[in-house]
């Protein structure tokens, strides 16, 4: 593969690397090495060694197409399995790719007892049993603590829960992949769900995508993502057609993915995702976004030090010189001034220091933070079913125009579509002025305190004329709610909520009387609450 790659880079014009179909093996023996900062993995603490473990690396590649035939990449080992860096024209397209032994394992509770439950290991899950403690083995890898999660195959719905092996006072093998655990307590388990665990650190992607413009991934399989899954940063014009995110059938997991599944971060252009299946993740299938930086000094009147903040994200050039950014209250989360990079200095992994064409606005608070506005995309997220999640659907704060049409969200446990916006915590940017929520089925989507849509700027400082979103349309929807909110919206003006279908059983709060009960708004402004229907099931 290594030297097919690199005939295709001697080649003037547009390119195939056509494989046959088959199936291939890629082992981290044979794999590529390079440093990688990406956004939302791993702290210094966490993963102190920056080196991506590569399958497939596609460097400086142009008008060039990766022909899969259906074909099967198999990875052995960690490994980030694509990573494009400075690419373009480039599409990847009917292709598969899997893991040998998945980052996830998974177990089947098959009885309870009165301080004891018994499982089945999957086959494609390994481990030893240590001093009474399960220890998961795999290639090159273990852990024996890290998130875990249950998969309920009667509601194919999962959750986040407590890990019953670190509670476990024992772990028993009553045979091969046949486990009891032992407890000092009564655990509540139902047999037939499955328990899936991991070590919850995120030191490779399934794919990266950096410095590049013009992918297309059509006809893909990912049939399991380690780390953080599809990444795409500081990239232009990104587009994932009929995209299979699940497990392949013919192995019988229910993982496929350790976190995210597309997570885009500072891309700009368009970002399309659409006609895809997306089953079985960790965290939130779709996630576009961008990223604050502290100001943290002001060197001089024309020049501004910011900082990463969240501690998996840094390392990257955040700022270009040309680029657009503003200055940002963290506290009410409005732009107060905007300016122009005209130079970036890699003080550290950490720390820039921007050199501006005018001077910076008087006046910048402790925590006040910068938005790169010129790295922000136009999204369209359409015709796609999303199930399996333990958390939110679509997560979407980008100021360009904004499409989550005609899709199918299962049983998210939390929201299906969440625009929140921060620069305390995540620091995950920046504001919505254009977004269409249209066309789109609500299966029995959030649980409690999670609304179906939640409109949830984390801003301290609330002023209803001062909002943080505006411009949200949520029209012809069909939301089939039970025991949640179809929509809590905060801080956000020109939000319409229009001829939605919404199906109520009521779950244990009972069956909705009116559409009051469904929608909470907080300091909001300019609100069209219209044409909307609400039945009884």
């Amino acid at each position: 593969m290594t030297a097919a790659l690199q005939a295709a880079a001697g080649i003037s014009g547009p390119v195939v690397l056509d494989c046959p179909k088959g199936r291939y093996h890629f082992y981290v023996d044979e794999a590529t090495r390079a440093p990688y900062y990406i956004s939302n993995t791993t702290s210094e603490t966490e993963n102190p060694d920056v080196t991506k473990t590569i399958g497939i690396l596609l460097k400086g590649l142009h008008n060039f197409t990766l022909e899969g035939n259906g074909s099967l990449f198999i990875f052995h080992g960690k490994q980030t399995m694509i990573l494009l860096d400075g690419c373009s024209n480039v599409e990847l397209r009917n292709l598969h790719t899997d893991y040998y032994r998945p980052t996830v394992t998974e177990m089947t509770i098959t009885s309870g007892g009165t301080h004891s439950f018994d499982t089945e290991v999957h086959p494609d899950s390994r481990y030893e049993i240590r001093d009474g403690r399960l220890v998961w083995i795999g290639e090159g890898w273990s852990f024996t603590e890290g998130p875990m999660q249950t998969y309920d195959p009667v509601r194919n719905t999962t959750w986040r829960m407590d890990n019953w092996l670190e509670q476990a006072t024992s772990v028993e093998e009553l045979e091969p992949m046949k486990l009891r655990l032992h407890f000092d307590f009564h655990p509540e388990v139902v047999p037939g769900h499955v328990l899936q665990n991991r070590d919850g650190i995120r030191d490779q992607v399934g794919v990266f995508i950096t410095g590049s413009s013009n992918v297309t991934f059509t006809d893909v399989g990912l049939h399991f993502l380690h780390g953080l899954g599809v990444v795409g940063q500081f990239s232009e014009n990104l587009t994932f057609r009929r995209m299979d995110l699940s497990p392949r059938p013919e192995t019988g997991r229910t993982v496929a993915g350790f976190a995210d599944f597309i997570h885009m971060s500072s891309c700009r252009g368009k970002v399309t995702v659409a006609d895809g299946y997306f089953a079985g993740s960790h965290d939130d299938p779709v996630n576009v976004h961008g990223t604050y930086l502290r100001i943290v000094e002001q060197p001089a009147p024309n020049e501004v030090k910011v900082r990463f903040m969240h501690h998996q994200t840094y390392g990257f050039l955040a700022f270009h010189p040309g680029d657009e950014i503003e200055f940002v209250r963290s506290r009410s989360l409005i732009s107060y001034a905007k300016g122009k990079v005209v130079a970036v200095d890699f003080l550290n992994p950490r720390e820039l220091l921007l050199t501006l064409s005018d001077p910076a606005p008087e006046g910048i608070g402790s925590h006040d933070v910068i938005e790169n506005v010129t790295w922000t995309a136009e999204v369209e997220v359409v015709n796609n079913h999303f199930a399996r999640v333990p958390t939110r659907g679509v997560l979407v704060t980008s100021r360009r125009k904004v499409v989550i049409a005609n899709n199918t969200f299962e049983r998210m446990h939390m929201n299906a579509v969440l625009v929140a916006v921060d620069a305390e915590s995540w620091y995950e940017s920046g504001k919505v002025e254009d977004v269409t929520i249209t066309g789109n089925r609500f299966v029995e989507c959030g649980s409690g305190e999670h609304p179906v849509i939640f409109i949830a700027p984390e801003n301290v400082d609330v002023d209803e004329s001062a909002p943080v979103h505006q411009g949200i349309i949520i029209t012809g929807n069909r939301f089939e709610l039970k025991d949640t909110l179809a929509l809590s919206a905060k801080s956000a003006s020109g939000l319409v909520f229009q001829s939605n279908e919404i199906v109520s059983d009521g779950g244990d709060g009972g069956v909705l009387s009116s559409l009051d009960e469904a929608i909470v708004l907080t300091a909001c402004s300019g609100v069209d609450i219209v044409g909307n229907t609400l039945t009884a099931e």
